[in-house]
C-alpha cells in the first residue's frame, strides 16, 4: 500500500513521490526500533552516518513545512537519533501509514 498524503499537505502532488522516496531511504537505511508511545506518538530509533541527525532534522523541517499538523522532535547527535514523531487526534490514520512505511 503506497502512502498517501492527507488533503491538508502543501508540497506539490508532483515531489510528494520525492518526499516518499526520502522517507524510504531514511528508514530503510537508519531504523531499527520504532517505539509507539501512544495512539499520537511514537519514536524512532535511528543510527547511520556520522551526519544522521543533520539528515533527520533537515527532512522534518522541510515534512513540517507542508504537513504542519507533524511535530517533530529529534533527539541525540551524530549518528545515533531518535525521532519522536506525534500528531493530533485526527491525524492518527497518517501516523500509522507512516509507521507501516517504516515498518515494511
Amino acid at each position: 500500500m503506497a502512502f498517501e498524503a492527507p488533503e491538508v499537505c502543501t508540497l506539490p502532488t508532483t515531489e510528494r513521490p520525492l518526499r516518499v522516496a526520502e522517507f524510504d531511504a531514511l528508514f530503510a537505511t537508519a531504523l531499527r526500533r520504532v517505539d509507539r508511545i501512544s495512539d499520537r506518538h511514537a519514536r524512532l530509533h535511528l543510527t547511520g552516518p556520522a551526519d544522521l541527525d543533520a539528515t533527520v532534522r533537515d527532512l522534518t523541517a522541510r515534512e513540517v513545512g507542508c504537513c504542519s499538523f507533524f511535530e517533530f522532535t529529534v533527539g541525540g547527535t551524530g549518528n545515533a537519533v531518535i525521532l519522536d514523531v506525534e500528531v493530533p487526534a485526527a491525524y492518527v490514520d497518517v501516523l500509522d501509514a507512516l509507521l507501516a512505511m517504516a515498518r515494511s
